[in-house]
């Protein structure tokens, strides 16, 4: 489904750690440089990021299957990141391979990972944009050529709302988001939070702060309003390893994210 790595060359890129490249290191990826590991091992001495990010992958690959049983075959990965293992194009291409898949990120280096890793998938593209800009997302090739958005939709939006401060006004960037699909069309969100474990996510927000990408942790009260619009399925807004979760083990990494996924009408 990818092909193994072959790295394109950015300035400066191996220098310092790359959010995307680190979670691709916590999930047990090969899209990672000395740099990364090296920062990953220290942060995992202070916060279990690995096992936080593979319950979030978990209820990712979750909710891709749930998308697709409701008859969803479009999928818009907002923030992707790098397509690391068990993403989406993976879940959504087994359950189907009509399946169609565009991710988003706005870093040059992640979406030139990311192409290159995805060069022989024509199910499947990256498109470099930021998801601030909704105009440029819908607007890219990529998107123009794979999907088709007077069709259902599923745009996911896991864990990359906490990278939006208060000032990007996360819930107006969702709303323009909403005002484009097609009913029936499903959003995913998940998003840190501190509600449960407030020293751990300090710790985590600490840990992100210092590879130069803060993160904003915020309460249920306030992910509620960026699903304004939504109809929930059935749990609703709940602690993302609970959102149809197979009794994974309490370790406090299962507590730290929300997780929703809400079809319009």
């Amino acid at each position: 489904m990818q092909n193994p790595p072959r790295w394109v060359s950015s300035s400066g890129d191996a220098e310092r750690p790359n959010v995307a490249r680190l979670y691709d290191y916590y999930l047990g990826g090969a899209h990672n440089f000395a740099v990364d590991r090296e920062f990953a091992e220290q942060s995992l001495k202070v916060v279990p990021v690995a096992a936080i990010a593979q319950h979030a992958r978990a209820f990712l690959r979750r909710a891709v299957r749930r998308c697709v049983a409701d008859g969803v075959r479009q999928f818009l990965d907002l923030g992707s990141g790098i397509p690391t293992a068990g993403n989406v194009h993976e879940v959504a291409l087994q359950a189907d391979p009509a399946c169609r898949v565009v991710y988003v990120d706005n870093e040059p280096a992640t979406v030139a990972h990311g192409r290159t890793m995805l060069r022989d998938n024509g199910s499947v593209a990256v498109a470099q944009a930021d998801l601030r800009d909704p105009d440029a997302v819908l607007c890219s090739p990529e998107v123009r050529a794979l999907l088709d958005l007077s069709r259902p939709v599923a745009v996911l939006m896991v864990g990359v709302l906490p990278y939006l401060t208060d000032e990007d006004r996360p819930a107006e960037v969702v709303a323009r988001y909403r005002a484009v699909m097609a009913p029936g069309s499903h959003l995913v969100v998940s998003h840190l939070t501190a509600d449960v474990q407030p020293e751990m996510v300090e710790k985590l927000v600490g840990v992100a702060a210092e590879t130069l990408t803060p993160v904003v942790a915020r309460s249920k009260a306030e992910v509620e309003p960026l699903l304004a619009g939504f109809d929930l399925l059935e749990p609703g807004l709940v602690l993302a390893a609970k959102w149809h979760g197979e009794g994974e083990a309490a370790t406090g990494a299962e507590t730290v994210s929300y997780g929703a996924v809400g079809v319009k009408r």
